[in-house]
């Protein structure tokens, strides 16, 4: 029995419950591919250096952007000996940051802890008149390195995947 039949007999009997999206390790292929391929050594959880990846549901690895971001330092594809990681030039994953209506500057509290964690500068905060500083996403500038979810002091922000089509986005909160 494959890992992607493994698994969706797991999903089989835990019945109707919704189950999370999971997000794998950067640069790794579609999740039926992943699960055939990972061997669960989980030597990129090890090599991991910012704590992102995780041992997961079944062993396989996840990122848990909860406690970190990713770097794309590379050190995850340097230890997969099993090449399911293969860095490319196109991007590590299709996810981009997504505010929520919680956020504090929304409800009119000064805080901007997602722009100065924020490294590609993609999160901005434009000044709105007689109020607080309200914050905008670039999405072309944001890699999906999660940097701004840990830090935010109420967990509003979460990663979103985008699945480009025809020139529009399919959003999936993850």
């Amino acid at each position: 029995m494959g890992a992607s039949q493994l698994h969706s007999r797991r999903r089989f009997l835990m019945g109707n419950r919704q189950i999370e999206p999971v997000v794998r390790p950067p640069w790794t292929p579609s999740e039926t591919e992943f699960l055939d391929q990972c061997r669960r050594c989980n030597d990129c959880v090890t090599a991991c250096e910012t704590g992102l990846l995780k041992k997961g549901s079944g062993g396989y690895p996840e990122a848990d952007f909860s406690q970190s971001g990713c770097l794309f330092c590379d050190a995850c594809n340097d230890a997969c000996t099993h090449n399911v990681i293969q860095k490319s030039d196109l991007p590590a994953w299709h996810l981009k940051a997504a505010i929520s209506d919680q956020c504090l500057a929304k409800n009119g509290v000064h805080c901007r802890t997602c722009q100065e964690s924020c490294e590609p500068q993609a999160i901005h905060f434009k000044l709105q008149p007689g109020g607080i500083a309200l914050p905008t996403l670039d999405t072309e500038r944001c890699t999906g390195c999660g940097e701004c979810i840990a830090p935010c002091p109420i967990n509003t922000i979460t990663m979103t995947s985008y699945i480009p089509r025809k020139n529009t986005l399919m959003e999936q909160t993850l």
